[in-house]
Order: C-alpha cells, then sequence, then structure tokens
C-alpha cells in the first residue's frame, strides 16, 4: 500500500474516532459550511466514496453513475438532497459504520495500484496517486467543519503535505474556475509542517512568495479559514489575489469564510 493511502486511512480513522464523541443532538446542529450538519458531512463523504469505488470498477458502471448524479443536479436536485434521499434511512451510528468501512476499501484499493494509474471522474481523468490526494483533502477538510461546530482541538500530522500539494498544485485553477486569466507564474511557497519540517514549492521568490505554517495553508486552500485570521505572510500581487480565492476542490466557483467568521482559536 502506498504510503498516501496510509495516510488516507489514518485520517479517516482519527474522524471516526473524534465523531463518536459527538452526541444526537450534535449530529444535527449545522456547521460553518453550507449549513452541513455533521450527518451531511459523513453523507457526503460515503457517498462519493462509494461512487469512487465505481470508478475502480470502470469506465461504464462510474459513468452509468456519473450521468444519474448530473442529471438530477440539472433537475434541481443539489448534491446534498441526493445524498439524504439515499441515505437518510441510516442514523449517525450506522452512517459511521458504513462510511470508515468503505473508505478503509477504497484507500486499501487505491493503494494497491501503479500511482500513475488513470481513473474516471467527474472532468478529466485522475491518476490514483492524485485520488488519494483528493480524497484525503476531502477527509480532512470536511472533517475540520465539524470541529470548528464543537469548537474543539483538532491534531494534525505531517499527513495534510498531501492537501498543502494540492492546494499549491491548483494555483491556476483557482482563476481559471473563476473565468479570471491566471494573474502570472505560481508564487514561492514555504511552510513549517507540524513536524516542523520545511516544505517548499517553486523557485524561491522574494516578491511573489507565501510563508508560514503549514496548516493555515491548508486551512485557505480548503477554505476554512479566511486568509486574515492566519499568520501566513503573503508577498506581492499574484500571491495575493490567489490566497483570497484559493480554492483547491472541484465544483463551482466558492467564496473564503469572511474575516472573523472561522477564527475561534
Amino acid at each position: 500500500m502506498t504510503p498516501a493511502a496510509r495516510d488516507l486511512i489514518a485520517e479517516a480513522d482519527a474522524l471516526h474516532q473524534f465523531l463518536q464523541t459527538l452526541d444526537a443532538a450534535d449530529w444535527q446542529r449545522p456547521t460553518p459550511f453550507m449549513d452541513w450538519t455533521p450527518w451531511d458531512v459523513v453523507a457526503h463523504l460515503h457517498f462519493f466514496d462509494e461512487v469512487s469505488l465505481l470508478a475502480l470498477a470502470g469506465r461504464e458502471p462510474f459513468e452509468a453513475r456519473a450521468n444519474s448524479i448530473m442529471t438530477q443536479i440539472m433537475e434541481g436536485v443539489s448534491g446534498t438532497e441526493q445524498t439524504r434521499r439515499e441515505l437518510g434511512h441510516l442514523d449517525a451510528p450506522a452512517l459511521l459504520t458504513q462510511w470508515i468501512e468503505t473508505c478503509h476499501r477504497l484507500a486499501t484499493a487505491l493503494g494497491e495500484l501503479p500511482p500513475k494509474q488513470r481513473l474516471p471522474w467527474f472532468g478529466p481523468d485522475m491518476s490514483a496517486n492524485s485520488f488519494i490526494s483528493a480524497r484525503f483533502m476531502e477527509t480532512w477538510a470536511h472533517g475540520q467543519d465539524v470541529y470548528d461546530l464543537m469548537h474543539a482541538p483538532r491534531e494534525h500530522g505531517d499527513r495534510i503535505k498531501l492537501v498543502a500539494d494540492l492546494g499549491v498544485k491548483t494555483f491556476g485553477w483557482t482563476f481559471v474556475n473563476r473565468k479570471l486569466e491566471v494573474p502570472g507564474e505560481p508564487p514561492y511557497v514555504r511552510l513549517t509542517a507540524p513536524s516542523g519540517a520545511i516544505w517548499e514549492w517553486h523557485e524561491p521568490n522574494a516578491e511573489n512568495c507565501i510563508t508560514g505554517p503549514a496548516l493555515a495553508f491548508c486551512q485557505v486552500v480548503t477554505q476554512g479559514r479566511n486568509i486574515a485570521d492566519t499568520d501566513l505572510a503573503v508577498t506581492g500581487d499574484t500571491a495575493s489575489r490567489w490566497m483570497a480565492i484559493a480554492q483547491c476542490f472541484a465544483g463551482a466557483p466558492a467564496d473564503p469564510p469572511r474575516p472573523g467568521e472561522r477564527a475561534w482559536e
């Protein structure tokens, strides 16, 4: 199994353990993300882990499922409503059990593939390694929504490098997705990992750079924090424009929380 697949399992296990501490009322409270409840968060993760298993099964079963999802969206049925329709019969404990079992199966299967093997997905095909990174990012970012709801502290390990790397790689996507011209070369990014290690991307450039805690960078590119509420140092117009709207996840353009909105720490 690849290291990235092991990281996905570890992240899911940590979130699963935390979610087991919620009581029945907590499961129905709205999180800071689109008013999703913790139940909605886990249902979303489980729903797309199951769709991901179909991508592993082959293009035909995946496309049949993907077409059904997109047809319902075009008919006005949101993704959230689809998950509620399909999984709404499950209470929180049953949903948790199904999700963690499916996530383990998915991570194990992806971890046994050649990292560069291509798999179908919404939009362009993705490599197995990129697939794992995307599922990790979703698990970590939506997990943070529940931690924020509960104002609970969270341990972060160096496995969040998967999110940081995805954040750097989606620099151009952030602008293209908004139909904006990419403003220039990607900034130099120098981050301090939870362990104290230094992670760097691109050539050093003192006039176009982002430096600071890796955790803060990950929270900004997943839109869990506004850049104004972090300790990141951002230098240059290109870097500033990116960090104001950074979005490392697929889908329609989304805006980060307002300053102070998710700065409870």
